[in-house]
């Protein structure tokens, strides 16, 4: 959730994905580790229980997409002001994220399994890093027929000095989903709405449309024309380095 806010698992550090080859890595250990940079689709004992899905209509394992809108989205009313944010959520490797918390002690994914997890959150335009993702992922449902699995997720993102917003709801490896807008500190106190979720390449990259209530207008530096979602969008350079002009005030790391 598991970047920016550009979106498996057995404790995972990081590793190569051939994101052709593989579309599944379940990890059978019931302790907690990290996930290898060693990992590749050749590796068997690893390839049972961590899904990758991309949106690339290139790769073999699409995500496969249900046609649906939040109702913030749809029915935007007149006497309530709606606020569009746009935001990517992307796991560079490097946080040891995310940790696969096997408590059912079974050799495939089950209800009760934990998933903490923590990644890089950047601007929609991705030339500006601005925080993390912070949360957890409690497993509902293994859905064995679409190679993916429904969790119950309870996350927060940071927008540094600006505050943070707490979202909850459906995280599905296997296709986009909308999630609650539950609150917010500094200038989101007092936020509620939804928020689209969509999965681009999982669990490494995310993209996120927020559908905001109930606060005052936000900052410009928060609102430029985001990127489109693709497996090829990246943060610039700047951003990833965490360069001072490619930050916002206070960034969460």
């Amino acid at each position: 959730m598991m970047s920016s806010s550009t979106i498996a698992f057995t404790t995972m550090s990081s590793f190569y994905v051939k994101p052709n080859n593989t579309s599944s890595l379940f990890l059978t250990s019931p302790t907690t580790k990290t996930l290898s940079s060693s990992f590749t689709s050749s590796n068997t004992s690893l390839t049972k229980t961590l899904k990758l899905n991309t949106t690339s209509p290139h790769s073999h394992h699409a995500v496969h997409k249900k046609s649906f809108t939040c109702r913030s989205q749809a029915e935007k009313s007149d006497s309530v002001k709606v606020q569009e944010l746009s935001v990517y959520e992307i796991n560079e490797r490097d946080r040891g994220s995310p940790a696969y918390l096997r408590l059912s002690q079974k050799t495939v994914n089950s209800i009760g399994d934990l998933v903490p997890f923590s990644n890089k959150l950047y601007t929609g335009c991705l030339q500006k890093r601005v925080g993390i993702t912070a949360g957890i992922c409690i497993l509902i449902q293994n859905k064995a027929e679409k190679k993916g699995d429904r969790y119950e997720a309870i996350y927060s993102f940071y927008f540094g000095d600006y505050g943070h917003i707490t979202v909850q709801g459906p995280y599905l490896t296997y296709e986009d989903t909308c999630l609650s807008v539950t609150g917010g500190t500094g200038i989101f106190e007092g936020v509620y709405g939804e928020v689209k979720l969509c999965q681009i390449i999982f669990p490494f990259k995310l993209f996120y449309t927020f559908y905001l209530k109930g606060i005052k207008d936000l900052p410009q530096e928060l609102l430029s024309k985001p990127v489109g979602p693709s497996p090829s969008s990246e943060p610039s350079p700047a951003a990833k380095a965490c360069e001072p002009h490619a930050v916002i005030s206070g960034f969460t790391d």
